[in-house]
């Protein structure tokens, strides 16, 4: 009983933590197919890095932080290259990491309408995700930058890893397309 109660607690702490209506990761808990303890795990790693990284610098603290099933994706932007380095370094010393994908980017390598045209490609590919019926927009979070696009989340099945890919490949002028999208068969405790 003490158990259950303890584990209410945390789960409720840990909710409480994110006013977005999701669990800890971005991934809305309604369309999430972790585990309960998969999805406190990663979001304890997230805190646990988000707060490593807010106490080493201050201005880590705008630094994007996902977690899905130990893998960690990065997003933001930093002032010296020797930055980006140190936060990829911390995010790999997080216990529990299992990959690090990186898309911080250097301040100064972008201007105004480079950074209007990254809005743009990802309001345009949130959209269609989010019409196309054979998709769950909101199990991903997308990050464009120097018009290369940075797809992180789950799928339930190939068929709709497939989907989301296509749906990207249809925006124009995207230099480039970078999953991280794994399936839910693929997540660590789905293995058997």
């Amino acid at each position: 009983m003490k158990k259950i109660i303890s584990l209410i607690i945390v789960i409720l702490f840990l909710n409480s933590c994110n006013s977005m209506g999701s669990f800890g990761t971005g991934v809305n808990i309604t369309f999430d197919p972790r585990t309960i303890g998969m999805q406190i795990d990663d979001t304890i790693m997230q805190k646990n890095l988000v707060a490593r990284l807010s106490l080493a610098e201050k201005k880590y603290f705008f630094i994007q932080v996902e977690v899905l099933d130990g893998r960690i994706f990065l997003a933001g932007k930093v002032d010296q290259p020797e930055d980006k380095v140190k936060v990829t370094k911390m995010a790999w010393e997080t216990k529990g990491v299992r990959s690090v994908k990186n898309a911080i980017t250097i301040k100064g390598e972008t201007n105004f309408k480079k950074t209007a045209k990254d809005i743009l490609i990802t309001s345009q590919l949130r959209s269609a995700l989010i019409f196309n019926k054979k998709t769950k927009a909101r199990n991903y979070t997308i990050e464009t930058i120097n018009r290369n696009i940075y797809i992180f989340g789950i799928a339930m099945d190939k068929i709709e890893e497939d989907e989301v890919i296509k749906e990207a490949n249809q925006i124009y002028d995207v230099n480039k397309i970078i999953p991280s999208i794994y399936l839910v068969s693929e997540l660590s405790r789905n293995k058997f």
